[in-house]
């Protein structure tokens, strides 16, 4: 009898527009960026909590409008005008900027020069007041913003993004599992990947299917096996 071996391969990580779930934590979220041709000033500001999509929304708006998408802390040293000439910018984590005059001054810079005839998109994990932003002139402009919020997911989102974790690992598993793995994991999404990357790794560590007791034993121990 054949034996069947076991590959640890990296999981696809899908931000295509079809890999997202809108579900009520984020359905209004996603109309905003939907509506980008509409955005008051043409910027808009995405706030949610860490694991809320916000990284795949961004992919998403910035594949439909060709946006170019940079890191708030990468913004110091920058090139501006060439991220800029793009016309459309998403910026994430734009909260970091706070307190590094540079990124802040960049900011400020790459905000004139996009919204002028372009649209500007900024992702946060609280807003504005709460940022610690230095230059005040940078503060007025991103609190002009239109604002977006996505709240922590609920139980239909952290279904849906369990199945498709499991099946960019190729992993099948009970369809009673993910109902279970949903009322007692912790309500985010990236411990939602933390949690299916632990399970695909035990399960192949040694050499048999995922299962609720398997489950049980890695949300006891934090995933730390």
């Amino acid at each position: 009898m054949s034996r069947q071996l076991a590959f640890d391969l990296p999981a696809r990580e899908g931000f295509r527009r079809e890999d997202f779930f809108v579900s009520p934590a984020n359905a209004i979220a996603m109309a905003a960026l939907e509506a980008w041709r509409d955005w008051p000033g043409g910027k808009l500001l995405l706030v949610g909590p860490l694991g809320a999509g916000k990284t795949h929304l961004a992919h998403v708006w910035a594949a439909e409008t060709g946006a170019v998408l940079v890191q708030g802390g990468d913004l110091g040293t920058a090139d501006v005008p060439g991220l800029a000439e793009a016309g459309a910018v998403a910026v994430e984590d734009a909260c970091d900027v706070a307190g590094d005059a540079a990124a802040e001054e960049a900011l400020f810079h790459l905000h004139n020069m996009v919204v002028q005839n372009g649209h500007l998109l900024m992702t946060a994990d609280r807003p504005v007041r709460d940022w610690g932003l230095r230059l005040p002139d940078l503060k007025s402009r991103v609190e002009a913003a239109g604002v977006a919020r996505l709240e922590a997911p609920d139980d239909a989102l952290l279904a849906a993004v369990l199945v498709k974790l499991f099946a960019d690992r190729q992993v099948t598993v009970a369809p009673t599992l993910i109902p279970w793995l949903v009322a007692r994991m912790e309500r985010s999404i990236d411990a939602a990947r933390s949690l299916v990357a632990a399970l695909d790794a035990k399960a192949l560590r040694e050499g048999r299917p995922i299962t609720r007791a398997m489950a049980e034993g890695l949300l006891d121990t934090g995933h730390a096996e």
